[in-house]
């Protein structure tokens, strides 16, 4: 296999080398998380790898599946796992959260002629909410698509990978079934293990970098109080900044996180006149190399740095 987008780059704005240009060409078999993760590399597909077999991790079968959230500050409540395994679901359920807001917002623009207006309040609300986030919103549309942070969507992933392969090479049909259910053994050890390093952390509150970890959060019960940025494509604004420092300043905030790849100041000023600890946490793994041994590694690094960050 190649990799286009290389350890530790950003895969919402990567661009592409000639050497990945070249692996792109030539390959028989794309998978890629989807075009919400990587909005450039559709072009790229579409362009370089038209004859190859493309698959869509977030659209396969098996993958839980969680909204997108465009607020500074989480709120959480019991319902919020509900909707883990019901993707259809819970988009009816954002999209007439959405409109409410929407009419709520905008009741005297849009009162007449909804019908004929339709793009024209879409393109309303989606300006809304990048106004809410501090207009640093970029947009994932309604899915997250981090979902290869939840280790349950990484193992239905595996056999995905297994079966497409054995379909383009079936004399190695079964090299590639034993190699998904090892992938697999090992993901459920790393799992086990990160549940119990959080375990004696669980409930205490912290802020994130970057909204990518609500799959983690999700599947060992670990809710962040926030996101400093919405996304690891755009720098927060200097609202957003302000709304997470006095929400660290107000609440029993624990550890606000940094990314390796970004300004650690904006942590800093994040926590200035807190009496708060800092972390780092990587959600591409970037310090360790692509092989088998590198999906167990990212999520034993997460739980422990969740856990070094929140004991006390």
């Amino acid at each position: 296999p190649d990799l286009i987008v290389p350890p530790g780059a950003s895969p919402h704005g990567h661009a592409m080398r000639p050497s990945e240009a070249h692996a792109l060409e030539k390959a028989a078999v794309v998978f890629w998380i989807g075009e919400a993760l990587t909005p450039w590399l559709e072009r790229g597909i579409g362009s370089l790898a038209s004859d190859a077999e493309v698959v869509e991790l977030l659209g396969a079968e098996g993958t839980s599946l969680l909204s997108s959230r465009d607020t500074a500050i989480f709120e959480h409540n019991d319902d919020d796992h509900d909707d883990h395994d019901k993707h259809d679901d819970h988009d009816k359920h954002d999209d007439h959260a959405k409109h409410d807001d929407h009419d709520h917002a905008h009741e005297d623009d849009h009162a007449k002629d909804k019908h004929d207006n339709h793009a024209h309040e879409e393109d309303s609300r989606e300006e809304h909410a990048a106004h809410e986030a501090g207009h640093d919103h970029h947009d994932h549309g309604d899915t997250d698509p981090h979902a290869w942070l939840d280790p349950e969507n990484v193992k239905a992933w595996a056999d995905l990978i297994a079966s497409t392969l054995a379909k383009k090479d079936p004399s190695n049909a079964a090299a590639y079934a034993a190699n998904a259910a090892a992938a697999k053994q090992r993901i459920d050890a790393a799992a086990t293990a990160a549940a119990a390093a959080l375990e004696a952390v669980r409930g205490k509150q912290f802020i994130v970098f970057h909204d990518a970890y609500q799959y983690f959060e999700t599947r060992f019960d670990m809710p962040s109080a926030g996101a400093i940025s919405l996304s690891d494509a755009r720098k927060p604004s200097p609202a957003r900044i302000a709304e997470i420092r006095d929400h660290v300043r107000a609440n029993d905030i624990r550890c606000v996180f940094a990314e390796p790849q970004f300004d650690p100041g904006i942590v800093s000023a994040v926590s200035d006149g807190a009496k708060v600890r800092s972390g780092v946490m990587d959600p591409l793994g970037a310090a360790h190399r692509p092989g088998p041994a590198f999906y167990a590694a990212l999520l034993g690094d997460l739980a422990t740095a969740m856990a070094d960050c929140l004991s006390d």
